[in-house]
């Protein structure tokens, strides 16, 4: 119940859904002062949050900047959050990507160039599971797939959300015998890495960040990333404002 009021409140507080409310409401009550200002707000809004120069640099703040792989020391287990497969779409035989492969393939290349020694995959169906398959699970299959050895790769497969991601992570490691006061690579997208490393610190999880699939790009000074609306950058606010909503919502429910 929880989760499902935390995502009610984060519609409410999208900028799509207050540019609509601004805009209706103004165009109903047009013939009052206030309406007006309703209106020429939503209006506003609406090009603010289309802008791409502006959208991008919200991105820059927000992501911490990458790593090289040089720089990440050698490990034992990289642990890396679900998220980035279509689950939607059912399928035994392959692997529907989404945006955020990056954190399976990252997480790969940190395999491969031995950085870490096993791959650690935590997410279960999510809230409204279509199929029976656990993303955990495909992502398991598209490592043996590679011909990563099947003993390298440890599986949780229950965790619905971030803040179950690290408890339930701590748990298996525990109910496997693997020593839990070591360091572990943590894998997942910038946007969400605040978050994510918050959890597992509550959990007692010691974690060196490597963020991956970013949203942001390079500063363009150009026409079309000046002025041109682009509806893109809406859906990167609302990716922000819900990543923030959760951080808050967290924050209070204990779990950062």
């Amino acid at each position: 119940m929880f989760f499902y009021l935390s995502q009610f409140l984060s519609f409410l507080a999208m900028p799509l859904t207050v540019v609509l409310i601004l805009i209706i409401g103004g165009t109903v009550f047009l013939r009052k002062k206030w309406g007006k200002k309703m209106l020429w707000s939503g209006i506003g809004l609406l090009l603010f949050f289309t802008n791409p120069f502006l959208s991008n640099l919200a991105l820059i703040t927000w992501e911490p900047e990458f790593k090289s792989f040089e720089e990440i020391e050698n490990r034992e287990i990289g642990i890396v959050l679900t998220g980035v497969t279509n689950l939607s779409k059912t399928a035994y035989d392959r692997t529907f990507f989404n945006k955020g492969a990056d954190r399976i393939t990252h997480a790969l290349q940190l395999y491969r160039m031995g950085k870490i020694k096993k791959i650690l995959i935590t997410g279960g169906q999510g809230l409204n599971p279509v199929n029976q398959q656990s993303e955990a699970e495909v992502l398991r299959r598209f490592l043996i797939m590679t011909g990563m050895p099947e003993s390298d790769i440890l599986i949780e497969d229950q965790s619905k959300n971030t803040a179950q991601n690290a408890q339930f992570t701590k748990a298996f490691l525990e109910q496997n015998g693997i020593i839990t006061d070591q360091k572990f690579i943590l894998v997942t997208s910038a946007f969400h890495m605040y978050r994510a490393k918050g959890c597992f610190d509550k959990a007692g999880l010691k974690t060196e960040t490597f963020p991956v699939d970013y949203y942001s790009h390079d500063v363009k000074y150009d026409i079309p990333s000046l002025i041109y609306p682009d509806v893109d950058s809406i859906s990167y606010w609302h990716k922000l404002f819900k990543e923030w909503i959760g951080i808050a919502i967290y924050k209070l429910a204990g779990y950062l």
